[in-house]
């Protein structure tokens, strides 16, 4: 076999590496545009598990890179004054220079033909069975066929500048600065005895503010060397990509190709795909490409063919994995703004967690004495002794919550005539003995017509109070506080129950339903009739009544439902709201009735009690749905006419979302509207482990943390939460205690077995 790589980096050297060991008989020419010596980055990171993969595929240069590596454990972040370090972290780093002298080495002893100064096009390579564009993330073959590979290509927002500087930085460094433009950083590492590579960031407004726009390569040292002047002890920050005429700086490019193969062409490493160097990843993929394309091509297992749609199958599911963790990192330095209002030490917090990759125990494990320190602060600021942040007692007006668990809404489809029985009886009381501080009705409705199915719970008579009471006494009698959810199923209304049809339209025993526009949810359901200013008074009025219902009935908090495509996210929506009236048009017009039934409602809920309103961050519909960026002008406007807490959902507006799904995936959003606006929320979303919870507390990201499914699992969710964390004040009931200790105890057990097999 006669293999032709175009582009001479790590990617396209350890493939002829690892090509070669598998199939020593094939050909291999490489061909670089530059010269041997040249390289335009510093150092390079590594992970532990990287260097095993490294090992396991070439123990020779593994070794050799080996050698040369510089270690360090520890993070340093310097911020307003002060310096948090956070230990055990275990990265490793190497020249750039170093690694392609290695692995170049490596490959011409192998027998690889290496071609430097030399441009190539794939059509001059006839003779090749495969052409390798390993060319990087400017790669010219793809753009030459990019009608085929479809890259979908993302310019983050954020400059950056790759420099070095003769100073050492034993730790792993973050540096921000605040000048007079906004706030600059770096990001800085030693990888060699006498080096460390020193990337300067910051936001373009900034960079213009400081005229780097009109700088060159050396006035941009001299300038970034004053702004960090305090941690370079004298020394020189230095550029070495002279070959660039004018300034060095970038914005960094997201790269995903549709298809990896073209032809004989194959995409490989940066020029498939990329992760932002935030955190650390570029070169790991390219390395973990070329293994398996590696292995694909040698195999006698199955046809090449399809060998290879495995290869970018795999291969594209690791990359997605891992710009996930990127976007999460680039965005949190791209919306620094939002975290500099924090105490350096959850901002350090916030930052190590950034890409929700490192988790709250993941870091307690590497540093139990940082975590104490940082636990011990997040307690304090509550005024209660050190605990998991879980565990934190939360204020809302007059609600004061045991601990930041909240039992999420979740619709039963048990009543009869929307009231509720025994079954929901024992479904929340179980749930506030089982520990959580915040129990959610499901979605209780106003009126008969605004159920989503016959089996939903109501609260528009006085039988129905009468059995809500029942259980929000049970509920108190827990020490535990409990939310009303109203609302109203809107143009979603009228359908079977879950298990006999999700979301489907009831066949029979259909009632009229109503939206802001008539437009149905799908060509299976009914076309709502479009609301006047008649049915707006009304629903406006059921409301009302069921507000005062809510109180009687003992609630501590309501919640109304503007989420989830339900009538008032029917109305917030472009995709559901096309009035030509003044409810609809502008965002300001959409929210003018949701707006006008919430201050209705407060003004008969008392003054001391608290108020909520879920929400849909967005439509995941791209440019014509709601926006992240529109939620925060959607919640601004509930605070100010009176919510103290904004549930942040997501989605479920329309059947043509398209969803980001992954861990934890909607809490961006409810970091985006707490930290911009400075309000209480709560995040929902996928969340299922201790672990998430307390990461997602202590990072600043929510006030109070919803969990749905974990609670149908597990009704005692919180108290084995308690368990696991060793956390002795959790509240069991005395009943339960005997069962509680002996888990406790069978986790210890558990834990030790398995640090002992480990």
């Amino acid at each position: 076999m006669k293999i032709a790589c175009i582009g001479g980096g790590p990617a396209g050297l350890y493939f002829a590496i690892a090509m070669k060991l598998k199939n020593p008989a094939c050909e291999i020419d490489i061909y670089e545009r530059n010269k041997p010596g040249d390289t335009f980055g510093w150092g390079v990171v590594f992970s532990d598990q990287t260097m095993d993969n490294l090992a396991a595929t070439d123990p020779e240069s593994a070794r050799l890179i080996a050698d040369s590596l510089a270690h360090w454990d520890d993070i340093d972040v310097h911020f307003r004054g002060t310096v948090e370090s956070s230990g055990g972290h275990g990265f490793c780093g190497i020249g750039r220079k170093r690694l392609l002298n290695i692995l170049q080495d490596r490959a011409v002893e192998l027998g690889v033909n290496l071609h430097f100064e030399v441009e190539v096009d794939p059509e001059d390579l006839p003779d090749a069975d495969l052409v390798i564009a390993s060319d990087g993330i400017n790669s010219r073959v793809r753009e030459q066929y990019a009608d085929v590979f479809k890259p979908d290509i993302d310019l983050r927002a954020n400059k950056f500048v790759w420099l070095g500087t003769k100073k050492v930085f034993e730790a792993f460094t973050f540096i921000f600065v605040e000048t007079e433009h906004g706030w600059v950083w770096a990001h800085a590492y030693r990888f060699d005895d006498d080096l460390s590579t020193f990337i300067v960031e910051c936001s373009e407004d900034t960079w213009r503010g400081l005229g780097f726009d009109q700088m060159d390569q050396d006035e941009t040292c001299r300038a970034a060397e004053a702004l960090f002047s305090q941690w370079l002890d004298g020394h020189a920050l230095m550029s070495n990509a002279k070959h660039l005429r004018g300034s060095a700086w970038l914005n960094f490019r997201r790269v995903l190709c549709e298809t990896w193969m073209h032809k004989n062409i194959i995409l490989l490493g940066d020029a498939a795909h990329t992760a932002h160097f935030s955190i650390g990843s570029g070169t790991k993929l390219a390395f973990e490409d070329a293994i398996m394309l590696a292995d694909v091509l040698s195999s006698t297992e199955k046809p090449i063919a399809e060998g290879l749609k495995d290869y970018q199958e795999v291969r594209t599911v690791e990359v997605l994995k891992l710009q996930s963790a990127a976007r999460n990192s680039t965005e949190w330095f791209e919306t620094l703004d939002r975290y500099l209002d924090f105490e350096p030490t959850q901002f350090a917090y916030s930052l190590l967690t950034r890409s929700q990759r490192i988790s709250h125990e993941n870091l307690r494990e590497r540093d139990p004495e940082w975590m104490a320190r940082m636990e011990s602060w997040f307690a304090a600021k509550w005024g209660v002794e050190n605990r998991p942040p879980m565990f934190v007692p939360f204020r809302l007006r007059g609600m004061e919550l045991k601990n930041r668990v909240v039992v999420s809404p979740m619709c039963m489809y048990s009543c009869e005539n929307g009231l509720i029985n025994d079954f929901h009886f024992v479904h929340y009381g179980s749930r506030a003995m089982g520990g959580a501080g915040l129990i959610y009705s499901e979605m209780t409705n106003v009126a008969p017509d605004a159920r989503i199915s016959p089996g939903c719970a109501g609260i528009w008579n006085d039988a129905h109070v009468a059995a809500w009471k029942r259980v929000t006494d049970h509920v108190h009698a827990n020490n535990a506080k409990m939310a009303a959810q109203l609302g109203h199923a809107g143009r979603k209304s009228a359908t079977k129950l879950s298990w006999e049809g999700d979301n489907q339209p009831l066949e029979s025993g259909a009632w009229p339903i109503i939206g802001p526009s008539p437009i149905p949810w799908s060509d299976r359901h009914q076309v709502p009739r479009e609301m006047t200013r008649e049915d707006m008074d009304r629903v406006k009025a059921e409301f009302v009544a069921a507000t005062k219902r809510a109180l009687e009935a003992g609630f501590d908090m309501v919640e109304l439902h503007a989420a989830h495509g339900y009538l008032f996210s029917s109305f917030i929506t472009p995709v559901s709201n096309q009035r030509t009236d003044e409810y609809g048009g502008s965002l300001e017009n959409r929210l003018r009735y949701p707006l006008e039934v919430f201050r209705a409602m407060r003004e008969v809920w008392p003054a001391d009690k608290p108020m909520a309103v879920r929400l849909s961050a967005t439509d995941w519909v791209g440019e014509e749905g709601i926006q992240p960026e529109d939620t925060v002008d959607v919640a601004q406007a509930f605070i100010d006419a009176g919510a103290d807490l904004i549930d942040v959902s997501a989605g479920q507006t329309t059947p043509a979302a398209q969803p980001v799904y992954g861990r934890m995936f909607q809490t961006p959003f409810s970091d985006r509207v707490r930290n911009t606006l400075h309000c209480a929320t709560m995040a929902v979303g996928n969340i299922y482990e201790v672990d998430h919870v307390n990461s997602i507390l202590a990072a600043g990201r929510a006030d109070l943390v919803a969990l749905a499914r974990p609670h149908l699992a597990d009704p005692y969710w919180t108290l084995r939460a308690a368990a696991e964390l060793g956390y002795k004040n959790a509240g069991v009931p005395n009943q339960y205690i005997a069962g509680h200790v002996q888990l406790k105890r069978n986790l210890e057990k558990a834990a030790l077995m398995q640090e002992m097999k480990v």
